[in-house]
């Protein structure tokens, strides 16, 4: 019986993540393992063989076809592969299947859902809301996923997206700040603080020093840092008590 010769330049490879780039009109593709592109371009992942299921370039590879050297070349300027599947990780489109994009999108809009949930409280109770809930009021507010930004982004634009709607009664979980100044600067500042926190929970002089304790929207708390530096010229602290004021409870609302 004749022998089977399988070609030198294919080689298949099988439950991949594919990562596909054209350069020099020539389509130029990596196989990755599942679910380790987006860690890799997020800097969770470093370990490129953690990555690459092969240090290879392929034309295509569902059919093993194999990138020659002078087309890497011409395309890359190299033709050393691991360099070249470097530069196609980092600029090439990540194909996925049309059941596993529906599945990452899923998981997006859970992760959104979870830090908006995190971040906000219903402002008649001042208790969180169930991310079940908040998945319910993105649903009806029609918040699509866009799998291009970060999660924590699009749970900003979320939260105020639902804020303005009538879907839900929402706010931002306020911070908790104090901060100390030296007694002949409190005037300036308690006047400007007042004006930025929403509301004011200690206002005292001890000794030389004047002190506050406040609550203010954490979108603000860089204009409260820049405040105290400016006015103090050095002198005053800020201290974070708490990153959210909530009241407990052993059950978020539904």
């Amino acid at each position: 019986m004749a022998a089977i010769f399988t070609p030198t330049n294919q080689k298949r490879l099988t439950n991949v993540a594919i990562v596909r780039l054209k350069k020099t009109g020539k389509r130029f593709e990596i196989a990755c393992y599942p679910n380790k592109v987006t860690p890799w371009r997020n800097k969770i992942e470093t370990d490129i063989d953690e990555v690459l299921q092969t240090h290879t370039v392929f034309m295509n590879v569902s059919k093993g076809q194999v990138a020659k050297s002078e087309d890497l070349k011409k395309a890359f300027n190299t033709d050393v592969t691991t360099d070249v599947c470097l530069q196609i990780l980092a600029k090439g489109e990540l194909q996925v299947s049309e059941k596993e994009r529906h599945a990452n999108l899923e998981s997006m809009f859970r992760d959104i859902a979870t830090i908006v949930a995190d971040k906000c409280v219903n402002p008649e109770t001042n208790r969180p809301y169930t991310v079940t809930l908040i998945e319910r009021a993105m649903k009806d507010c029609h918040v699509s996923v866009k799998p291009t930004k970060s999660t924590k982004q699009q749970a900003l634009e979320v939260i105020r997206q639902l804020t303005d709607s009538e879907t839900i009664d929402l706010k931002r979980a306020q911070m908790r700040l104090r901060i100390s100044t030296p007694a002949n600067q409190a005037k300036k500042v308690r006047e400007k603080i007042k004006k930025i926190a929403s509301k004011v929970e200690e206002d005292a002089f001890e000794e030389t020093e004047f002190m506050m304790v406040f609550l203010v929207d954490p979108g603000c708390f860089r204009e409260v840092e820049d405040l105290i530096r400016s006015s103090t010229k050095g002198k005053g602290e800020i201290e974070v008590i708490s990153l959210k004021d909530v009241v407990d409870s052993e059950e978020s609302l539904e």
